[in-house]
């Protein structure tokens, strides 16, 4: 099974998004080089992010978000984000009514089946759990084994938590990777075990 990874970029102060959802500056570095990091071209970065995140965003084969995201994104119109092949969606709620079966989107109850279902589909590949409640939930059963962010210099001193609800430690091992970019500096840890 491939590794499971929690990911998002975060503000200085640990924050994924404000009070309303709202990323506000948090992906500005996906918009401000002058490398191409996908198909598209809209996203653009420095060479220094380029080499590190192509390489990551090339390895994922499932992500794991929550209802809320998928909600509020209206399931990307039934195309899994930056070309994942598959998306999983914790949730106790079915699908939308008409929502397309043939779209890669998997609907689970619960976390711990939601990365169960990912790392079946996934294989060897990474599984990236999307950061926030569901992923401070994946984390606190013990099943993320690495943790990646993409630190945005702002402080949005409120909002909405990378980790989650989280209420217990977790040790975290020294960063494996350290990334400066163009406003943005890439961290990589494992999970202490």
């Amino acid at each position: 099974m491939g590794k499971v990874v929690m990911y998002s970029s975060v503000s200085v102060d640990g924050f994924v998004a404000d009070e309303n959802d709202q990323p506000g500056p948090l992906f500005d570095w996906l918009l401000t080089g002058d490398v191409p990091l996908d198909e598209g071209g809209v996203l653009k970065v420095s060479q220094t992010s380029y080499d590190y995140t192509r390489p990551y965003w090339d390895q994922i084969g499932a992500t794991v978000v929550g209802r809320h995201v998928f909600d509020m994104t209206d399931g990307w119109d039934g195309k899994p984000p930056g070309a994942v092949e598959h998306v999983v969606v914790v949730t106790h709620r079915p699908a939308p009514e008409g929502w397309d079966p043939d779209a890669p989107f998997h609907f689970v109850d619960g976390v711990e089946a939601a990365v169960a279902k990912a790392q079946e589909l996934a294989g060897e590949r990474i599984v990236e759990v999307a950061a926030g409640d569901v992923g401070g939930q994946v984390l606190a059963a013990g099943l993320v084994d690495e943790v990646r962010m993409d630190v945005v210099p702002v402080v949005l001193g409120s909002g909405k938590r990378y980790f989650g609800a989280v209420d217990a430690q977790h040790l975290l091992e020294d960063p494996g990777e350290v990334v400066q970019g163009n406003r943005v500096l890439h961290l990589r840890y494992q999970v202490r075990r």
